[in-house]
């Protein structure tokens, strides 16, 4: 497939160099490279902390129609509160 980027001129001479350097084409490196980015284990986050789990809540069955949206899920927080 095609496609196209806009990359940094000084980033575009680092990869031809590296690629005439290895006696390949440009499009084989970058292929790689990429390829060994996405097969690279997930980065933490700036300061080495993961953030933990968003909380999973198990009302044991669904919720009806009018709780899927902000002002449904804020009316159903403060029922819960009331009790």
């Amino acid at each position: 497939m095609r496609t196209t980027f806009d990359l940094p001129d000084e980033l575009m001479r680092h990869l031809k160099v590296r690629a005439a350097t290895e006696g390949r084409s440009l499009r084989d490196l970058v292929q790689e490279l990429i390829e060994r980015g996405l097969g690279a284990p997930a980065v933490a986050p700036a300061g080495g902390r993961v953030p933990p789990p968003l909380p999973v809540l198990d009302f044991g069955q669904r919720l009806p129609k009018k709780y899927l949206s902000n002002a449904g899920l804020f009316e159903l927080i403060h029922e819960a509160d009331d009790e």
